[in-house]
């Protein structure tokens, strides 16, 4: 018999909860919240309200797929923060109350720390993994952080964004140009038959190896803005063009830094995370910077790229290794570095 760790992510907008045993992932469940696209964007209320609907019943479904009764579980690894807090609270009560009552332990989980760590999540026994210490961009709707990881728990942020995040930029830019939300995989389908060279955009000269992209949303606003006075259908008759070069620009950004990091911080093994990196052209460009420098790149299932409790697992199962667990009084937190 085996140690069956259940993972519950709530950070945002997603519901998720994951088995794993001895490493091995079992089941990964996610229930994702429609209700925000009608506002272009998460709505706090409204997340914590649906994190409330969905906790039960998506618990319930990661057990029922991992062919495991509740009183089989050997810990429970939930997301402490960083998120939002009404959200945070959701998954952080339920993990505790059933933790509780089933008299198991409880491990708290840095959410960005399960990002880095979605890389060590296996479907088989025999599934491979970075080895340390590697970097790893992560890059989100609330974070770009280059991260130097030393050990499962001994992580050094590197570089991050001063202003806004990667994701940010993304979503930003693409409800401008009146796409859904969330507008990410939306610039990412478009960019496929774009040209990334049609439109130029400005780009940040931060020191050291901080983002920055403010100025980017800026100036992709401001290109819109003068067009349009020229043409009403500028937008339309440009979608795949303007979201090439917007995903250009970021992915320039991301890499410039990058290469600066790697440069400093010489390693064998580099890897992604986040939700951008389910990003076609960042997975592509990642990949085709380590194969010039001779570096292994580890990029991650699009499955455990966004939020999911799958990572989550695997960050609390590092910790249960070394009997590090959390008292049921230890509040959620909505902001912490990594």
């Amino acid at each position: 018999m085996g140690d069956y760790i259940l993972g519950i992510e709530s950070s945002c907008d997603d519901t998720s909860a994951a088995v794993i045993c001895d490493g091995v992932l079992l089941s990964n469940v996610i229930a994702s919240q429609k209700v925000h696209e009608n506002f272009g964007g998460v709505v706090p209320e409204l997340a914590s309200r649906a994190h409330q609907e969905n906790i039960v019943p998506v618990v319930s479904e990661a057990l029922r797929e991992a062919g495991i009764s509740k009183s089989q579980l050997t810990a429970i690894a939930f997301t402490r923060g960083p998120g939002l807090l009404g959200s945070l609270l959701v998954g952080t009560s339920f993990a505790k109350g059933l933790a509780m009552a089933l008299n198991i332990p409880l491990i708290d989980v840095n959410h960005l720390h399960g990002h880095v760590l979605s890389h060590f999540i296996k479907r088989e026994e025999s599934d491979s993994h970075p080895e340390f210490p590697f970097l790893c961009l992560l890059v989100s709707g609330g974070n770009s952080q280059i991260v130097l990881a030393k050990s499962p728990k001994e992580m050094e942020i590197l570089g991050k964004t001063i202003d806004d995040a990667a994701g940010e930029a993304f979503d930003k830019c693409a409800k401008v140009m009146g796409l859904p939300y969330p507008g990410g995989p939306h610039i990412d389908r478009l960019a496929a038959t774009g040209d990334p060279g049609r439109f130029k955009f400005s780009k940040p000269h931060i020191p050291g190896l901080d983002y920055s992209f403010s100025g980017l949303k800026t100036s992709f606003l401001y290109t819109l803005r003068d067009a349009l006075k020229e043409d009403p259908e500028f937008i339309e008759k440009n979608k795949a063009d303007l979201a090439a070069s917007l995903q250009h620009t970021i992915i320039e950004i991301l890499l410039d830094k990058l290469a600066k990091a790697v440069k400093e911080y010489p390693v064998k093994h580099l890897a992604i995370g986040g939700g951008v990196s389910a990003n076609s052209g960042v997975r592509k460009a990642v990949q085709d910077f380590c194969d010039r420098r001779g570096i292994k790149a580890w990029i991650p299932e699009r499955a455990f790229t966004t939020d999911n409790a799958a990572m989550v697992a695997e960050a609390g199962y590092f910790k249960y290794l070394d009997g590090e667990f959390c008292p049921l009084d230890s509040p959620p937190y909505s902001r912490v570095t990594i």
